[in-house]
């Protein structure tokens, strides 16, 4: 018998618990050469903000060691070019399909998440609270407790369905963050987005992202994110997404272990296009090789004495 692989976040019952990070799986077409993402627990499609963005100038991607530094600047169609253009073609795959949703100001938040709430087939969202706060000087969101508080309570008034608030690392307590949502309406969190990096051509002697700094993701942040998700898990009631430098199924259960209820495949989908899929077997794999019925009795396992 297959071990069991579904779990609940929120009113959500993932059929597994592995999701694509947003920005790192386009709207999920884009990887049906290579699988049905139907198949995935859960899709989290790219950012979408009040008005169409054409995000930074070029260059904004670069590779480092062991990861890599993005700052493409939120490029996206708005709201609207998403509920015209790009809803139609992903409302039929059979998994929950989750909008992150970015903004500049309060106001822009309320309004995308307003248009997502009537989508039928959206049945959660992501806020990106690490978005600058172009009110309060451009510090992101996340960074501020008060900050954090005012979006996720405003935009919990407007969204009727399931509420996941992805949150910045770069932070002085993560788990003080965490409480704060959690108490401003949240459902569930994400944990992590990218840290604050940057990288400079030696030869040139300028940097190599147009905006200087980036935010770096891949398999040098997860020891970070490994304990950021520890640290929350302990700290909250609600359910916890885990992701940051996940590759295998044997890092999904890492963090699995730490405390996460999900986790989320991002810079990976860059490298092996069909990593999901396999990620998934590993998980089923490792549960049948420890004789493990169901992976909730992995959650929060990890022995520490």
């Amino acid at each position: 018998m297959k071990p069991l692989l579904e779990v609940n976040i929120h009113k959500l019952l993932l059929k597994n618990p592995v999701m694509t990070a947003s920005g790192t799986f386009g709207y999920g077409p884009e990887f049906e050469d290579f699988y049905d993402p139907s198949v995935l627990g859960g899709i989290v499609v790219k950012g979408t903000t009040g008005q169409l963005r054409q995000g930074n100038p070029y260059p904004r991607m670069a590779e480092t060691p062991m990861g890599m530094l993005n700052a493409v600047g939120l490029q996206n169609k708005g709201v609207d070019g998403f509920i015209k253009d790009i809803y139609p073609k992903i409302s039929h795959y059979n998994t929950h399909m989750i909008v992150n949703v970015s903004g500049s100001t309060v106001e822009e938040y309320i309004e995308v998440a307003e248009k997502i709430n009537a989508l039928e087939h959206i049945p959660a969202i992501e806020l990106n609270i690490s978005c600058p706060n172009v009110k309060e000087g451009g510090m992101a969101f996340g960074t501020s407790c008060p900050s954090a508080i005012a979006v996720t309570q405003a935009v919990r008034e407007v969204y009727k369905k399931t509420l996941i608030v992805k949150l910045s690392p770069n932070v002085t307590n993560i788990a003080e963050m965490a409480l704060a949502v959690e108490g401003a309406g949240a459902d569930a969190v994400s944990v992590i987005n990218t840290l604050l990096g940057m990288a400079i051509d030696a030869e040139t002697r300028q940097p190599v992202l147009s905006t200087i700094t980036g935010g770096l993701s891949g398999p040098a942040i997860k020891p970070v994110a490994l304990r950021m998700v520890w640290q929350v898990s302990k700290a909250i009631k609600i359910p916890v997404i885990g992701l940051g430098g996940i590759m295998t199924a044997t890092d999904a259960i890492e963090f699995l272990l730490a405390g996460a209820t999900a986790v989320q495949i991002g810079t990976a989908n860059f490298i092996d296009p069909a990593v999901g899929p396999k990620i998934i077997a590993g998980i089923s794999d490792y549960l049948e090789r420890h004789q493990i019925a169901d992976v909730r009795s992995l959650i929060g396992g990890l022995r520490t004495s």
